[in-house]
């Protein structure tokens, strides 16, 4: 991590995100914003060199960027009829929920959670290309290593007594076991009952056949390049048994079929995750 600079891994998700406006119809993920976040250059790059982004590797990894920024924003609209009204986006990222979004501050506060050096990009990209900081946005820079996430969400004001929606994609995969699982416990123990969480994860490569194991290869080099590599794999029924033993009273595994046949069905183009991308949905 570079100061003033976003993590790869970072970057490439919002390329992801823009490169599917331009290039997949229909769009499984509206996202208006997405293109001018990444800037001019990345924005010129999805045009100009589109056939990179559409071998299939890339589809698989840009639909489960899409998807799963779908599902969690799906989740927040029915969270917020039954009352939520904190959405906390940890590892954040280039992602635009918060300037996209229509409710008004009295109905959600947003908290945006990443690291010091990838935020205060963002904070740079999002001044250089005239997008407004909503007044019920709060940047909370966290370096989970040496701070406590919960201690620095109540310094700008979150209220754990309110029941809140937490969303953590493209991150748990980066980090080790025990730290995802300290994150998931901090937050069971700390927020309000019917509170929720919503993240992705990798299964590990040895539940799959020997040809998806070949295609984990492939994906995990093309991670490790960036210099950001997996470290945690989690199986699925393991990780429900996990959750629920720290807190959580309810787990639901989100699994590539159930994620195309809500997404991708039908599509001509192929797009479609593959075998490894899994959600998790869990409530306190």
């Amino acid at each position: 991590m570079k100061q003033n600079k976003p993590s790869l891994t970072a970057y490439k998700v919002g390329m992801m995100r823009a490169a599917h406006q331009v290039l997949d119809n229909p769009k499984v993920f509206e996202d208006p914003l997405a293109l001018s976040i990444i800037g001019a250059q990345g924005a010129s790059d999805i045009r100009l060199k589109s056939r990179k982004f559409k071998t299939k590797l890339h589809r698989h990894l840009r639909a489960i960027v899409v998807a799963r920024s779908r599902f969690v924003e799906d989740e927040l609209a029915v969270a917020i009829k039954r009352g939520v009204r904190q959405y906390v986006i940890l590892g954040a990222g280039l992602d635009t929920f918060a300037y996209r979004n229509t409710y008004s501050a009295k109905s959600l506060r947003v908290f945006e959670v990443d690291h010091p050096a990838t935020q205060q990009w963002k904070l740079q990209q999002l001044n250089a290309t005239e997008i407004r900081t909503p007044e019920n946005l709060a940047f909370v820079p966290v370096d989970f290593g040496s701070q406590s996430l919960v201690d620095e969400l109540l310094k700008v004001g979150f209220r754990p007594e309110k029941p809140s929606l937490f969303s953590w994609l493209g991150v748990t995969m980066y980090l080790i076991r025990e730290s995802v699982m300290a994150t998931m416990e901090q937050i069971s123990s700390s927020t309000l009952s019917g509170s929720q969480i919503v993240f992705d994860y990798v299964v590990p490569p040895s539940s799959q056949n020997f040809s998806r194991r070949l295609i984990f290869r492939l994906l995990s080099n093309k991670v490790g390049k960036a210099g950001e590599s997996w470290k945690s794999f989690f199986d699925p029924d393991q990780l429900v048994v996990d959750l629920k033993s720290i807190g959580f009273t309810q787990a639901v595994d989100i699994g590539p079929g159930k994620i195309n046949a809500l997404y991708f069905k039908d599509r001509e183009d192929k797009l479609m995750v593959g075998n490894f991308g899994h959600l998790m949905k869990a409530q306190v």
